[in-house]
């Protein structure tokens, strides 16, 4: 199999997987079959999945030693994202109380 048609085929099971991923969130919270928590559970793990499958099949980044380095500068983007976000919600909520 040629690189270009095995690239071609990882794209589209990824976008096939993300897919099917994006429409069971939607489905679990339009038809509820367990309470709210679960239903926050379900949702945070196809969340988690549907990383997982960006990571590998769009952004390239596998658990193989050559791209490890790609990981851990993924995952110290989104520690820094996370920090700003939290950090700002944090001002805001504050921000919030002291001015009701």
């Amino acid at each position: 199999m040629s690189e270009r048609r095995r690239e071609t085929l990882t794209y589209l099971v990824g976008y096939a997987l993300a897919l099917v991923l994006t429409l069971g969130a939607f489905a679990a919270v339009r038809w509820p079959i367990a309470a709210a928590g679960t239903t926050l559970a379900i949702i945070l793990a196809l969340a988690l999945v549907q990383m997982i499958v960006q990571f590998r099949c769009f952004l390239h980044i596998s658990l193989k030693r050559s791209s490890r380095h790609d990981l851990l500068l993924v995952l110290f983007a989104s520690l820094i994202v996370t920090l700003m976000v939290s950090g700002t919600l944090v001002i805001l909520f504050n921000l919030r109380d002291r001015m009701m």
